[in-house]
C-alpha cells in the first residue's frame, strides 16, 4: 500500500510531501530513500553523490501527476487511473513518471455539517480543478457524482472509465433489508437523495442525514450503534475490496442511484492535446454516453446537494438507452419520475435526459426546488 499525504503538508523546509508511481514518498520531486544524511569519506564522496544524482534523475519530474482526494476511495480510484494509463503508455510505466498528488477539498475540510447545509456545487472538485488550472498537476481524477454540470473553464473531460455497479448497498447489524427495519430505526446517510426515497418508501424511519466521513469511518459509526443501518454506494466497496461488509443490495427500482454514480470522470487543461490523447486511449464510450444523458437531465434541473435528484441511463438487450430519472422533497413526501428510452447514441441521449428534466420542472411547479 502507498504511503500518502496531503499535497498541502509541508516539510520543515516547506516541501510538499507527494507519492511517486513506484509508492516512494518524495520532497519536491526527491524521494526520501536518497536523501539519508550520513558522512562520506573524502575520496568517495564525489563518487556516491554522482550516483545519487543519477539516481534522482529517474524520478526528479513526473511526466504525468494525478491530483485526487485523499480518501481511501479517492486514492483507490487514482491508483485505478495511474495502472490503466501504465498498461497503455509504456513511457509511464517507468519508475517515477506518474505522481499522485493529493488535495484536500472543501468537501473534506467540513464535515461537522450536512453537505445541503454547506451548499455550493464543486464541494469536492473544486480545489482540484484549480490545481489543474494552475499547472500543478497535469489530470485530475473525480467520482462523476461530484462534478458540476458545469466544468471549470480551460479544462474538458475525455474520459470515463468503465462503470462499477451502479446500485446502492444495505448494510446493518441488526436487519436483512431496509423493510426488516422495525419502525423508528435510525438510517445514516448524508445523502438527500438516498434520505428522500428511504422516508418516501418508509415513513416510520428515521435518517441521520449528517453521517458524514469516508467508507471506513461510516462502517465504524454503525458499529457503534450510532445508526441501526447505513447504504453505502456498492462500487465504493468494490473499489475498496470491502464488499464482505455488505448485508444486501438494492435493486435501481427500490433506490434510483445517484447521476453518474459509479462512473469515474478524468479531467485535463484544454490546451494540453497530450494529455487529452493519454486519456482519449482510456476512456469506455458506453459509460460515457450513459453519464452524458444523466448529466443533461441533472444540469436541466440544476441540481445541486440541495435537491434530491437520482438519474439512471443503461442500455437493454436490445442495445436501446433506458433513462429513469427522479425529483423528490427532502423529507419524501413528494417523489417524481420519469422514464425514457430510445437510441444509445449521444445526441440522441441528451435530447432524452434533457426532455426528461425539462418534463419533471413542469410538473414539479413553482417552489419545488426551494424547500
Amino acid at each position: 500500500m502507498e504511503t500518502l499525504v496531503s499535497s498541502q503538508c509541508t516539510t520543515h523546509g516547506g516541501g510538499v510531501l507527494k507519492s511517486g508511481g513506484g509508492g516512494a514518498v518524495s520532497v519536491l520531486g526527491f524521494p526520501l530513500q536518497h536523501l539519508k544524511p550520513h558522512t562520506l569519506p573524502g575520496s568517495k564522496k564525489k563518487q556516491s553523490f554522482g550516483a545519487i544524482k543519477a539516481s534522482l534523475a529517474k524520478t526528479e519530474v513526473a511526466l504525468l501527476r494525478i491530483g485526487t482526494r485523499g480518501s481511501p476511495l479517492a486514492l483507490a480510484q487514482a491508483h485505478e487511473t495511474r495502472d490503466k494509463l501504465m498498461a497503455s503508455h509504456p513511457e509511464l510505466a517507468e519508475e517515477g513518471a506518474i505522481e499522485i498528488v493529493v488535495i484536500k477539498t472543501t468537501g473534506d475540510k467540513i464535515l461537522s455539517q450536512p453537505l445541503a447545509d454547506i451548499g455550493g456545487k464543486g464541494l469536492f472538485t473544486k480545489e482540484i480543478d484549480e490545481a489543474l488550472i494552475n499547472g500543478d498537476i497535469d489530470i485530475a481524477v473525480h467520482s462523476m457524482k461530484d462534478v458540476p454540470t458545469y466544468l471549470p473553464e480551460k479544462t474538458i473531460l475525455p474520459c470515463n472509465l468503465k462503470r462499477e455497479d451502479v446500485r446502492d448497498a444495505f448494510i446493518s447489524l441488526s436487519a436483512s433489508s431496509l423493510a426488516e427495519l422495525p419502525a423508528g430505526s435510525v438510517v445514516g446517510t448524508a445523502s438527500l437523495r438516498r434520505k428522500s426515497q428511504i422516508l418516501h418508501r418508509y415513513p416510520s424511519l428515521k435518517v441521520e442525514d449528517n453521517f458524514r466521513g469516508n467508507v471506513q469511518t461510516r462502517l465504524r459509526k454503525l458499529n457503534e450503534g450510532v445508526v441501526q443501518a447505513t447504504l453505502l454506494a456498492l462500487a465504493g466497496l468494490r473499489r475498496l475490496s470491502m464488499t464482505e461488509n455488505v448485508t444486501s443490495t438494492l435493486s435501481i427500482d427500490e433506490m434510483l442511484p445517484a447521476v453518474a454514480q459509479g462512473a469515474i470522470g478524468i479531467a485535463c487543461r484544454s490546451d494540453d492535446e497530450k494529455m487529452a490523447n493519454y486519456l482519449a486511449s482510456l476512456n469506455h464510450e458506453e459509460t460515457r454516453l450513459a453519464v452524458s444523458c444523466e448529466r443533461a437531465f441533472l444540469e436541466t434541473l440544476d441540481g445541486s446537494c440541495r435537491t434530491p435528484i437520482a438519474g439512471y441511463a443503461s442500455k437493454d438487450k436490445d442495445c436501446n438507452c433506458i433513462f429513469k430519472g427522479l425529483v423528490a422533497s427532502p423529507d419524501g413526501t413528494r417523489v417524481l419520475e420519469t422514464s425514457r428510452k430510445g437510441s444509445y447514441h449521444f445526441e440522441d441521449m441528451v435530447s432524452m435526459g434533457k426532455d426528461a428534466g425539462k418534463e419533471l420542472l413542469s410538473r414539479a411547479g413553482p417552489g419545488f426546488f426551494d424547500s
